[in-house]
């Protein structure tokens, strides 16, 4: 089993999202972007794939001791760290398209049906 296995069985285990992980390795003083830790989960035949070294694996669980039980002088319990409800996004109250279209239309304005001309019908085209 590789790092790269280890770290996908434990981001889905703990139900981490990528910005969280990069929150926790954080906590180790390891800064990493969204898009290189994105790399270590794809598939190994993935052009972008890149093995997960150890260093990374291992400021990860550190960074994981630290963020389900805390520091010495803040210590947590884990099972209150896991069972928190995650925020969810605030959601705003979006109108849909057709909504706001018909929202934009002039209702003063009557509905008039434009007949084609009798010279562009099919067919009927004169040169």
């Amino acid at each position: 089993m590789t790092n790269n296995d280890v770290f996908k069985k434990l981001r889905v285990a703990l139900m981490l999202r990528d910005d969280e992980i990069v929150d926790i390795l954080k906590l180790v003083d390891f800064n990493i972007s969204k898009s290189e830790l994105g790399a270590f989960f794809r598939k190994e035949d993935h052009p972008n794939f890149r093995e997960c070294g150890d260093q990374i694996l291992r400021n990860f669980l550190n960074g994981l001791v630290l963020h389900l039980r805390g520091t010495k002088e803040n210590p947590k319990t884990p099972s209150e760290v896991l069972a928190k409800p995650k925020p969810k996004p605030i959601e705003k109250s979006r109108e849909s398209f057709k909504d706001k279209q018909l929202k934009s239309i002039d209702k003063a304005m009557p509905n008039v049906k434009y007949k084609n001309k009798p010279n562009q019908r099919k067919g009927n085209k004169k040169s």
